[in-house]
Formats: C-alpha cells, structure tokens, sequence
C-alpha cells in the first residue's frame, strides 16, 4: 500500500511519529504542497493508493489523473478541499477524523476570552520591558480588568465543543445561553436555549462555535451587531467566513464591540490587507486551537484507523 501525505507540517512538524501511518504501507510525507489547484498535486500522488492531506486540494482533475486512488484521508474535521461529491462517483471514500480536540478548542476559546479580560500577555511584556521595575507605585494596569463572573455569555452553535465550552464557563459563575437550530440533552444541561436575537441582546460575551453552513456563513454582521449589548465581547475560534469582516472592524472602531479575538479569518494564512489587523482591541491568533501535541497524536491515530478500515474493507468515518 503507497501512502502520500501531501501537507504533513503542520500535522507533525517533527515532535510526533508517522510510526501510525508507517506501518500500513509504503508511506511519502511532503511538508508543503500547494494550497491551490497546482499540476505538482498529481504529480506527487502519482500511483499512490492512499492521499492523506489538511489543506491541499483534491480536484476532479486531480482525481482523474491519478486512478489507483482507493482513499483520501483528511487529517482535520472539515473536507471541503476534497472534491468529495466526484470522489463518490468514483467509488473513493474521503475520510474525516470527527472528534480530536474539544477540549482544545474549549480551552483555547476562553482562554481568548480571559486574554481580552485580564491582558495578561500586555502587562507581562510591560514587566519586562522594565516598567514595573521602574515604577513608583506597587502595582499598575494599562487596560481595564474585567470579571467575567457574574456576566452573561451567548454560544452559537452548542455543539460538542460549545458544550465543553459552556460547562467551563458556568464553573466560573457565567450564565450561558445558546443558539443553534438542534437542542439536545446534553445542551439543555449547560445552556438555555434562546433565538438568536435574545442571545445578541443580552449576552456580554458571545463565542461562536458552529459550522460554516450558507445560513451560518457572515452571521456576524452589521445587523447582527446591531442587536448585540454594547461592549460586547465577541470571540471566535471556529471558521473565520462566519463574520463579516468589514462590519467587525467598523464595530470595533466605534466601540459596539469592546475587543475581538479571533483564531481564524476569512483567507488563511491571513492576508496583509486584512482590515482587521488594523482594528482596535482585536486579538488574532493562527488558527491553532487545535494544535496541541495531544490532539495531533488523535488525529495521526485516527487516520491510521481509517486507512487501515478501507484495506479491511469496511470504511469509517466516510464523509461522502
């Protein structure tokens, strides 16, 4: 069995093993592959049975030029570089690997928010720098500090990761609401469920953890800000075209939103003329909610389970 993995870095930059993938055939690791459609996709894949990938895309064109493919195996959550529908018509099961990193996310979304809260990585640099040392008083602030407890937090999307959210938050005293078109149980136990106008309106916090749906796509927008508290508090880790990033910078100018912070944006890696790098109180970090050692070696694990399920002839986590 040939496997290629054609984007493997930011998987493995060198501090877990492919010993997973390794031991169920032949396997190519390439760091880097294009980001776009490129002849070097093909190309590298060339007789290979098994493409495991992050964000390399997998066209119809590519899929047609390299016919021993039996499975492309994605080592994320979301698939939409695969041309999955194609990919079906020609028997090839795209894989995903579902579940890796709630705790992750969770953690590293209120982590943003405790950031926004606290500035902790401000005043550190300011300690640094001197100016504690230097300073005539036995404590200092630059920015206000703000107590979450008490407040009022609004989860979009109230998922597997909004409820990890949402239970870390009510340990820290914080009323949760949530919006999403599918209550369950388990929501039901963290949250109360309300429309969404009720969350804008009411929450001082709203962290946005759904899919990118066409009905979720550019849910933060200028109407929608509109409706929000003001000094809202807005933080997003989950997929950047949920916002729409002109109206968030224009929030964050005028003050309607208090601060953002963002693990991801609308193109990644982000553009030099994305006009949030030019906002007021906007934290952005590269996309690495996800990143952690632990999750990695979840990931590099399921995979090895979802290529070794095809050989066996009984695919899972088929997304196609």
């Amino acid at each position: 069995m040939k496997i290629v993995v054609l984007d493997g870095y930011t998987e493995n930059p060198g501090d877990i093993s492919w010993a997973p993938l390794e031991v169920l055939g032949e396997v190519t690791v390439y760091d880097r592959t294009s980001y776009v459609e490129d002849p070097l996709i093909a190309e590298r894949i060339g007789d290979a049975e098994v493409v495991v990938i992050n964000k390399t895309p997998i066209s119809k064109e590519t899929i047609d030029k390299c016919p021993n493919i039996k499975t492309i195996a994605v080592l994320a959550t979301g698939y939409n570089v695969v041309d999955y529908e194609y990919a079906r018509s020609k028997g090839i099961p795209v894989q995903n690997v579902p579940v890796y990193g709630t705790d992750n996310v969770s953690q590293f979304a209120v982590s943003l928010l405790m950031e926004i809260c606290s500035h902790i990585g401000a005043h550190n640099a300011s300690v640094h720098a001197g100016e504690w040392a230097n300073n005539p008083d036995w404590c200092y602030w630059h920015y206000p500090m703000i107590e979450v407890s008490g407040k009022a937090a609004g989860i979009i999307g109230l998922g597997r990761i909004g409820v990890n959210t949402a239970k870390i938050l009510r340990a820290m005293n914080v009323k949760v609401l949530a919006y999403d078109a599918f209550q369950s149980e388990a929501g039901k136990a963290v949250a109360d469920y309300v429309e969404l106008d009720e969350l804008l309106s009411k929450c001082d916090f709203i962290f946005l953890h759904c899919p990118l749906f066409p009905s979720t796509e550019g849910i933060i927008n200028k109407d929608n800000i509109a409706k929000m508290k003001d000094g809202v508090i807005l933080i997003n880790n989950s997929r950047g075209p949920l916002v729409v990033e002109q109206d968030l910078y224009e929030a964050l100018e005028s003050g309607k939103v208090a601060a953002a912070a963002l693990d991801v944006v609308s193109t990644e890696p982000i553009k030099k003329d994305n006009i949030l790098l030019r906002a007021k109180n906007c934290i952005i970090t590269p996309h690495i909610s996800w990143a952690t050692k632990e999750a990695r070696e979840r990931i590099m694990n399921t995979t090895a389970e979802n290529i070794q399920s095809v050989m066996d002839g009984n695919p899972i986590h088929v997304v196609n």
